[in-house]
C-alpha cells in the first residue's frame, strides 16, 4: 500500500525560508526577559566602547585667565625696557668713573661766584684735595660745610659742571656792627657771627663792647638781638639818632648803655631795656641843661622811667645815690654828691 507523503518545496523555496526562521523565531519567541539582559550587555560593552576614544589631557599650567592676558605683554615690555636702561646706566657709570674726562686737572676748573670779602685763596684752600680727582667723587656735601665754617660765608652751593669743571656760589655775611673783642676790632653780623676787616672795604657802624670771644655763639646772637632792636627804635621816627651812637655796651642786657658823641664831650646813656626812644629824645631835650648845671657830665641814667641820675658811673659803694624825678620842672640829681646837698640845689631850684 502506498505511503501518503507530504508536499514537496523547491530547493530555493527551502533555503529562503530557513534563512527567514532564526530571524523571525528570535524575534518573535524572545522574552521580555532576554531584552532586558540585552540592555545590559550594551550597558556593559558601553565603557569598554567609549574607552576606546582618546582625551586629550592639558599636563601643562593652567591656562591664564583673559584679564591677566592683557597686561602681562607690556609688564614684559616694561621689565625689558628696564633692563636696558640698566645696563646703560651701568654702562654710563663706568665710563664716567673711570674716564680722563671728567678729572678736575686744575684749579682754573673751580669757578668762585659772590665773593666779595671772601678771598679766591681761601675757597682754594678748601678745595686743594680736590685737584686731580674725578668730578664724581667730589664730595660735595662735605666741600659745602667747609666753606659756610669761613667766617664771612653765611652759605655755599657746591655743583659739578660737566665733564671736569666745579661751580662755587657763595652767600656772604652782612655786618651791622663792630665789636671790640680783647681790644681787636672786628665785624660782627645780625646773628653774632665775628668776622676779620676785608683790606679794601670801608663801613661806618657803632662799636659793639661787653663780649668776649669766650661767649658762646648763642649769647652774642642774643646780644645783636637786642642791638637790632635799639638801633631801630632809635630811627623809627625819622631822627636818625643812631648817627650819633660811637659804641654800644651789651654787657648788661637789662641796661643798653649808648656812648652819644657830642662837640662838648662824649656822654655815657643808660637807656635800660626798652623804651629807647623815648628815653634817648629825654637825653637830647636836656642834655644842655644838664651840662650847664653839671660841668663835669660823664654819664646819666635814664633807665628808670621818670627819674635821671647824674654821673652814676662815678659813685662809690660809700656815696649815697640820690635821684630825683626828671620832668621840665626839676633837676636831676648827680650821683656822686651827697643827698644833703642834692636836697638844697632842689630846694634852690
Amino acid at each position: 500500500m502506498a505511503r501518503k507523503t507530504s508536499s514537496t518545496i523547491s530547493e530555493d523555496d527551502f533555503e529562503a525560508l530557513v534563512g527567514e526562521s532564526p530571524r523571525r523565531s528570535r524575534s518573535e519567541d524572545e522574552s521580555p526577559l532576554d531584552a532586558r539582559l540585552l540592555e545590559i550587555d550594551d550597558d556593559a560593552e558601553s565603557p569598554f566602547l567609549r574607552g576606546q576614544r582618546r582625551v586629550p589631557v592639558r599636563r601643562g599650567p593652567l591656562p591664564l585667565p583673559r584679564n591677566a592676558r592683557s597686561w602681562i605683554k607690556p609688564a614684559l615690555l616694561l621689565a625689558l625696557m628696564l633692563a636696558i636702561l640698566a645696563m646703560a646706566w651701568l654702562a654710563l657709570d663706568r665710563y664716567g668713573a673711570r674716564s680722563w674726562r671728567f678729572t678736575l686737572d686744575s684749579s682754573d676748573n673751580i669757578v668762585v661766584s659772590g665773593a666779595g670779602n671772601v678771598s679766591r685763596a681761601q675757597v682754594l684752600e678748601v678745595m686743594a684735595s680736590d685737584i686731580d680727582r674725578n668730578v664724581f667723587f667730589v664730595p660735595l656735601e662735605q666741600r659745602k660745610q667747609q666753606l659756610e665754617r669761613i667766617p664771612w660765608v653765611k652759605s655755599a652751593t657746591v655743583m659739578r659742571l660737566l665733564p671736569n669743571r666745579l661751580k662755587i656760589a657763595l652767600t656772604e655775611r652782612t655786618p651791622v656792627a663792630f665789636a671790640d673783642i680783647n681790644s681787636h676790632i672786628y665785624l660782627i653780623d645780625a646773628g653774632g657771627v665775628l668776622m676779620e676787616m676785608p683790606p679794601a672795604q670801608k663801613y661806618s657802624f657803632p662799636v659793639i663792647v661787653g663780649m668776649s670771644d669766650t661767649d658762646p655763639l648763642s649769647t652774642r646772637a642774643a646780644r645783636m638781638k637786642i642791638y637790632s632792636r635799639f638801633m631801630k627804635d632809635l630811627d623809627s621816627d625819622g631822627g636818625h639818632y643812631s648817627a650819633n651812637i660811637s659804641d654800644i655796651d651789651l654787657s648788661d642786657p637789662d641796661d643798653v648803655k649808648a656812648t652819644v658823641t657830642d662837640p662838648q664831650g662824649a656822654v655815657l646813656v643808660h637807656l635800660g631795656s626798652s623804651n629807647f626812644l623815648e628815653r634817648f629824645r629825654t637825653y637830647v631835650t636836656h642834655v644842655q641843661e644838664w651840662r650847664s648845671q653839671f660841668p663835669n657830665l660823664q654819664s646819666v641814667s635814664l633807665r628808670y622811667d621818670h627819674q635821671v641820675i647824674v654821673n652814676p658811673d662815678l659813685a662809690s659803694a660809700a656815696t649815697t645815690r640820690a635821684t630825683a624825678t626828671a620832668t621840665d620842672n626839676t633837676t636831676p640829681v648827680e650821683s656822686g654828691t651827697p643827698a644833703k646837698t642834692n636836697a638844697r640845689r632842689r630846694h634852690k631850684k
